[in-house]
């Protein structure tokens, strides 16, 4: 599966964490909708 990514690996858990965590965070609090795609580029291909 890795591979599949341009990456050349699977995400880990503290990859998505971080994005969860900036979006919880005070830093977010204008951000009212978005897409956040954590796939290591897999979807631009």
């Amino acid at each position: 599966m890795a591979a599949k990514h341009p990456a050349g690996r699977l995400g880990e858990t503290p990859e998505v964490v971080a994005l969860v965590n900036f979006l919880l965070s005070e830093e977010a609090s204008f951000i009212t909708g978005s897409y956040h795609l954590v796939d290591g580029g897999y979807t631009a291909l």
